[in-house]
């Protein structure tokens, strides 16, 4: 219950409905014991009645007793129904109120830990694996909506009922009421063990189930290799493998689940039995009726379903605790990517390395070491190195996606870390070198950059790009939509997508990492040419392992395992034999090896 302590704040936001929801399970509740009252008075009306009415056989008295009779029960059975109606329509008002607040609850603590995962920097990502933070929004939430739905509702409908049954019973007759529950708590223990095995092995069938459907997703995903590699059988096999097992965990539930209603039904019907026994001695000694006897069999039906729901709400509470447990691990988690000052201003783009250390938290790689190099307002930045050397580090400190492991990063002369983190990426255009596209319209997917965007904005950042000719080509032009991931669009049109829409938002800084891999010479030269007009009047970083790209920048550093090993312009650097001169060299021989 410490971890559930969390989730206070929502029941007291929604108290009125919980309070209402007690209201209603008490009333619901008096509606249900009264029938058991009605039915004793009609039990012993006709049991202290029927020797009389036998004696007046044969006279026209019997006619009139029997009139009496049939319409005392015909009352007795019409209040029944109407006490039947009535709990039925507050039973309706008691889901109303407490199952409602339940699902309120729910979508406050999704929205909550949705919100709670934006905040969170990339370190946390990098941390955690998708499915994790996937499983723990939909399938964690959901089982503590359990506890905060039926677990809180039954729960107060058994202390209500026991509060409210138990002394009336033993204001009848002690003895018959201890022997009529005399199985109930065997039978909640009872359900509390057969449904924590239930909850295990159903847990071991999603795992199973998970594991089967992963099989199946990366069977499809990778088909065209299965057929080249000619392993259909093979991945058959292992299939059914997968299937049995899932087949095994399944029936072994099922045995399980069968055992469980027999059990509620025999402790029932000892219940039932004792309540006879103990009641039938009574009545012989003249101490209890036969109505007492049928009032009692219903009271015990009444309980037993509470009782059950004991066990049941048990292993929901101990559930829905692991899985807040959970929550709350990210919910604590504090993002450490804040700002200082909360400075907010139109930036000119003048950006500052000076002796820039970082190593990444998770890993403990050291990425940079020792960096410094300044860009001024309006100037373009390459920085050249091999995979691995650093370069893409150096976009998400200034992205502040990190923070520093040693020295400072300053932007128009003020420690980045004093910007409040919101405007200072709003005014950064960054093109990753891992596309990522919504699955959404090429033109929503570009607009997406802008907070406010135009349809000539977007045009023209399709044409900055070069890839609006290609847009246009498709039957639905821009609003064509791209499939997950950008699956509709080759690597070339995703990479120039992704560049339309860094530059749609009007940069003052525009960072592009490795963002023409994937096209052709061709269309990088087109890409690089428009660039220029792009460029102009914004600070630029242009990371790549291509020197063809680092040709369109005023400066260049070459990284090389974390370190600059050279700076200069393009011309300064290719007049003395180093890293970068010998890179350039490689490529372009390379290049006109493909050409030719």
């Amino acid at each position: 219950m410490k971890e559930l302590s969390y989730l206070n704040k929502y029941l007291w936001k929604y108290k009125y409905h919980l309070a209402l929801g007690l209201l209603f399970i008490i009333i619901s509740n008096i509606f249900q014991i009264i029938p058991a009252q009605m039915v004793r008075y009609a039990l012993n009306l006709v049991g202290d009645n029927i020797l009389i009415y036998k004696s007046f056989q044969g006279v026209d008295l019997q006619d009139n007793m029997y009139e009496v009779f049939a319409a005392s029960i015909l009352i007795y059975a019409l209040i029944i129904l109407l006490m039947a109606l009535l709990r039925g329509v507050f039973l309706f008002m008691v889901r109303q109120t407490i199952i409602v607040m339940s699902r309120l609850i729910e979508y406050d603590l999704k929205n909550e830990v949705y919100a709670h995962y934006q905040s969170l920097p990339l370190s946390f990502y990098r941390r955690n694996n998708t499915g994790d933070l996937m499983n723990r929004i939909s399938e964690d939430v959901s089982k503590v909506r359990m506890y905060l739905g039926p677990s809180i509702m039954y729960g107060l409908n058994l202390i209500t009922l026991f509060a409210m049954l138990i002394p009336y019973m033993l204001s009848i007759n002690v003895t018959l009421t201890l022997y009529a529950l005399i199985p109930l708590p065997i039978l909640s223990v009872s359900i509390y063990y057969v449904n924590n095995i239930i909850n295990k092995r159903s847990e071991e069938i999603q795992i199973s189930q998970s594991g089967l459907s992963t099989f199946v997703q990366e069977a499809f995903s990778g088909i065209r290799v299965l057929k080249s590699f000619i392993r259909e059988k093979d991945s058959i096999n292992k299939f059914s493998a997968e299937s049995n097992n899932y087949k095994n965990k399944s029936l072994r539930l099922t045995m399980v689940q069968a055992l469980f209603f027999p059990l509620i039904l025999a402790l029932i019907g000892l219940s039932t039995v004792l309540t006879v026994y103990a009641g039938s001695a009574q009545v012989i000694e003249g101490t209890l009726t036969f109505g007492n006897i049928a009032e009692f069999i219903i009271y015990v039906n009444l309980l037993t379903w509470p009782v059950t729901s004991l066990g049941w709400i048990s292993s929901i509470i101990q559930r829905a605790a692991a899985s807040q447990k959970r929550l709350n691990e990210f919910l604590k988690t504090e993002n450490e990517i804040v700002s200082t000052h909360n400075k907010i201003k139109v930036l000119d783009g003048k950006i500052v390395f000076d002796k820039v250390g970082f190593v990444y938290p998770d890993s403990g790689i050291r990425a940079l070491d020792d960096i410094s190099f300044e860009v001024n307002p309006g100037e373009s930045l390459a920085v050249i190195g091999t995979t691995g050397s650093g370069k893409s580090t150096i976009a998400n400190l200034i992205s502040r996606m990190y923070d520093t492991t040693s020295g400072s990063i300053k932007i128009d002369d003020e420690d980045i870390k004093a910007y409040e983190v919101v405007n200072l990426r709003s005014q950064i255009g960054y093109v990753p070198q891992d596309v990522f596209l919504f699955s959404d319209t090429i033109f929503n997917n570009i607009a997406f950059g802008s907070q406010e965007f135009s349809e000539e904005k977007v045009l023209q950042a399709a044409k900055d790009a070069d890839v609006y000719t290609n847009i246009m080509d498709f039957p639905e032009g821009f609003n064509t939509k791209v499939g997950e991931r950008g699956i509709t669009l080759s690597g070339g049109q995703k990479q120039r997508v992704s560049i339309a829409r860094a530059i749609s938002r009007d940069p003052k800084i525009l960072m592009l990492d490795d963002s023409l891999s994937a096209v052709d010479m061709k269309t990088e030269n087109t890409i690089l040419n428009s660039m220029k007009k792009i460029m102009k009047g914004r600070s630029t970083i242009i990371i790549s392992h291509r020197v063809s790209s680092a040709k369109l920048a005023d400066k260049i550093i070459v990284l090389d395992d974390g370190k600059i090993v050279e700076k200069g312009t393009h011309d300064s650097l290719m007049d003395h034999d180093g890293v970068y001169k010998d890179l350039y060299e490689k490529q372009m021989t390379a290049e006109e090896t493909l050409e030719s």
